[in-house]
């Protein structure tokens, strides 16, 4: 029986020492650091969503954002009053 505890004993500490090494090269690697697919529409910053484009919101709650993609850019603008309206210009 002591010889059978040995054997799984020994394969517990060559599991562990693997976990291990798997978590430093992650570690050593950067882990998790891939860049947005360019077909979403937002992005990772500091370890957070942020979408793309540019964003200005108003004090009124109005806000106007451009989005470019490729030679084309959309234009989305919602007004105070819950009005949604969104443009696209090509080049």
């Amino acid at each position: 029986m002591t010889r059978m505890w040995k054997i799984v004993l020994g394969a517990g500490v060559v599991a562990l020492a693997a976990t291990a090494a798997t978590a430093a090269h992650a570690q050593a690697t950067g882990g998790n650091d891939q860049a947005t697919p360019n077909s979403f529409n937002w992005e990772i910053k500091d370890g957070k969503r942020v979408p793309k484009g540019n964003r200005v919101t108003n004090a009124d709650g109005s806000w106007r954002e451009e989005i470019r993609q490729g030679k084309c850019v959309t234009i989305k603008e919602k007004s105070a009053a819950g009005e949604y309206k969104e443009t696209r210009k090509c080049d």
